[in-house]
């Protein structure tokens, strides 16, 4: 999933947990009964908000732990690929230098015949 998917998921779960907190708190402003209980019920509705929003908030957090855990370790591969790679040309090259200095030498043993 994306991380844009991500962001907006999680600002749309807020955002109706929000909605249903102002909700529930304007529902029990308007209800007929005692404000102890009335303010009792807000208190109750909040540390139940508080509780799920620690959650969701936790809940992003394992997931951006995730990503940057899974980045890490691509990086790490990809640095050791490149080191794999990088030792392999510098043995290609090692031998194609070889081969070049052997022509090289067979060329001049060629060239001190002709001559002489």
């Amino acid at each position: 999933m994306s991380e844009e998917k991500n962001n907006t998921m999680t600002v749309g779960a807020l955002m109706l947990i929000a909605g249903g907190i102002l909700g529930a708190g304007a529902a029990l402003l308007f209800a007929p009964q005692a404000g102890k209980k009335t303010r009792r019920d807000i208190k109750k509705y909040v540390r139940r908000a508080r509780n799920e929003a620690e959650e969701l908030v936790e809940d992003f957090t394992d997931k951006v732990s995730d990503v940057v855990d899974n980045l890490s370790d691509r990086t790490q591969e990809i640095l050791d690929k490149g080191k794999e790679i990088s030792h392999d040309v510098k043995k290609d090259l090692l031998k194609a230098f070889e081969e070049g200095k052997d022509r090289l030498e067979k060329e001049r043993s060629r060239l001190a015949r002709l001559i002489g």
